[in-house]
């Protein structure tokens, strides 16, 4: 017969913790070194020094038809934009980059939910792609000329060329990351289609898509100003491209710099005033990005 034990007892201890000390608090950074942390003026830093040089370069050519001084071009781009000319001239172009901007887009995306959804249309997308990417959208301007003529719809075709592969190459590349557990998750919530690319898919691969959509607009922006430099006007008003191309002929080389200088601000003011709050809105905020 067995016998029955009692498990032995614990003894149990009290022990007074000391309170942790406090840490110093960290010594106020200089004002200097308070100011180097903003990033928008360290920005601005690179920007002055790069002013300088160039003021200080064309000062040593001494040719203002070469290259004109910083000042001889911030003076016409503020001459510019008072008569109006510059202004009207952005306007233009930017009216023609954005439809043909959320055109490509339109395109990318139904094309890439084909690819998603449809072995057919990976196939298709795949196959297009590997055509058509390395294909500079400038070298088909001379067939969009055949085909639609001096006009609005020939810029629209190469600008949604130059949007369309980069974009659908980077959300595929987004969507083929997508982890497994994710898409079973989809799966078991009954998603399909349409709605399992953009419920689950579209989510996941934000970095991707984003990324896409910067390269798009930079392909966009340099094709149009490109196309405008080569045939000018639609349909009776010229961009920002026939504004570089027209001073170009009449020897107004700071003009020049100025309408560069104005494709290089809205550069800038894209990227930061769009696209940078819109990845801190989502993918920076949901920790997809550092």
């Amino acid at each position: 017969m067995s016998q029955v034990f009692d498990p032995p007892i614990r003894q149990e201890r009290e022990y007074a913790v000391a309170p942790p000390a406090l840490r110093p608090a960290a010594p106020a950074l200089p004002l200097a070194a308070s100011a180097w942390q903003q990033g928008w003026l360290r920005k601005a830093f690179i920007l002055i020094v790069l002013a300088v040089v160039w003021e200080a370069a064309a000062r040593w050519q001494n040719n203002d038809l070469l290259l004109p001084t910083f000042l001889q071009t911030a003076h016409a781009f503020i001459d510019g934009i008072a008569s109006g000319e510059l202004p009207d001239r952005v306007r233009v172009s930017l009216t023609v980059l954005l439809q043909g901007y959320a055109a490509g887009i339109l395109a990318a995306f139904a094309l890439t939910a084909l690819a998603a959804s449809t072995r057919i249309g990976r196939d298709l997308l795949e196959t297009l792609t590997a055509m058509f990417n390395p294909l500079p959208a400038i070298a088909l301007l001379p067939l969009a000329l055949l085909w639609f003529g001096l006009g609005k719809a020939s810029l629209l075709f190469v600008i949604v060329h130059a949007v369309l592969w980069p974009l659908a190459v980077g959300a595929y590349a987004g969507f083929q990351s997508v982890p497994d557990t994710l898409r079973m998750a989809g799966r078991n919530y009954g998603l399909s289609g349409l709605r399992f690319v953009l419920h689950i898919l579209v989510p996941a691969a934000l970095p991707s898509i984003l990324s896409g959509l910067k390269i798009g607009w930079a392909f966009a922006w340099r094709t149009l100003i490109a196309a405008e430099l080569v045939f000018g006007t639609t349909a009776g008003q010229g961009g920002l491209g026939w504004y570089i191309f027209q001073n170009r002929n009449e020897l107004y080389t700071d003009k020049v710099f100025a309408g560069l200088a104005a494709v290089i601000l809205i550069g800038l003011f894209i990227d930061n005033v769009v696209f940078r709050p819109l990845e801190t809105l989502t993918i920076r905020r949901w920790g997809m990005q550092r």
